[in-house]
């Protein structure tokens, strides 16, 4: 068994999933990581280890629920224990209005962003309940707190991890395992950079949706993630917190 915290963190190649992985590092935790950005995700694997935890990463799909089923397994198996996870993994999907949205674009953003949580989430809860202790982040979205137009998908999705996060905060609270959410808003991340180009006033116009009148930094939602992970927010679970400077208290 491992004599470190163990954290799992899935979509960590790059963004949020790589501040997180990081982030849990730096803090002593061995990791366990996956993407399907192979190149990525072993550069992450390899900073992880220059900090002196030991990495277990894998190439997988999170749509895939024979992989990620057998990635715990194997998980528990290497470490002997799970004290924390972040699922953050997913995807936008298509921009498309409401009545224009095709069966494939909602089914496919479904899988990756939600029926993968709840895959995920029931192979951790297993682990944990057994140890009655751990801490599970998902990373949902403001996008799950107030809808926005042409992402219905998407929307659904993310309200979807908030209430699968709520329905596990509540059934395993007696077992000593929190469960929360966490809410980003505009986070300035490579994909931002690519759909902003960086142009002043694209970004400019980003920044301009939430009050603190700019864009929030994966090191910032990262230190929500291990907050959320450790005895220091011992007593909230349930939770589907905004990290959004503001944006959906305007």
């Amino acid at each position: 068994m491992s004599s470190n915290l163990v954290a799992f963190v899935s979509g960590a190649a790059a963004g949020i999933g790589k501040a997180a992985a990081l982030a849990y590092a730096q803090k002593g935790c061995d990791l366990v990581l996956t993407d399907v950005q192979a190149e990525k995700l072993h550069d992450v694997a390899d900073l992880a280890r220059s900090m002196d935890v030991k990495v277990l990463a894998k190439i997988a799909d999170v749509t895939n629920e024979k992989d990620m089923r057998q990635l715990h397994h194997e998980a528990f198996e290497f470490f002997g224990r799970l004290d924390f996870a972040c699922n953050n993994a997913g995807i936008e999907g298509i921009e498309a209005t409401f009545t224009e949205c095709s069966m494939d674009n909602f089914d496919r953003v479904m899988n990756v962003n939600a029926r993968s949580v709840f895959v995920c989430m029931q192979e951790q809860l297993k682990i944990m309940q057994q140890q009655r202790a751990g801490a599970i982040v998902n990373v949902s979205s403001i996008a799950g707190l107030v809808g926005f137009p042409a992402r219905p998908a998407y929307c659904a999705s993310k309200g979807a991890v908030i209430q699968l996060t709520r329905a596990a905060a509540i059934e395993y609270a007696a077992d000593n395992v929190r469960v929360n959410a966490i809410c980003p808003g505009v986070i300035h991340t490579d994909m931002i950079d690519r759909v902003t180009q960086n142009d002043p006033e694209i970004e400019a116009a980003y920044a301009a949706f939430h009050p603190m009148n700019r864009m929030g930094t994966v090191a910032e939602v990262a230190d929500t993630i291990l907050f959320l992970s450790m005895p220091e927010s011992g007593f909230i679970t349930g939770q589907a917190l905004a990290v959004d400077g503001g944006m959906v208290a305007r």
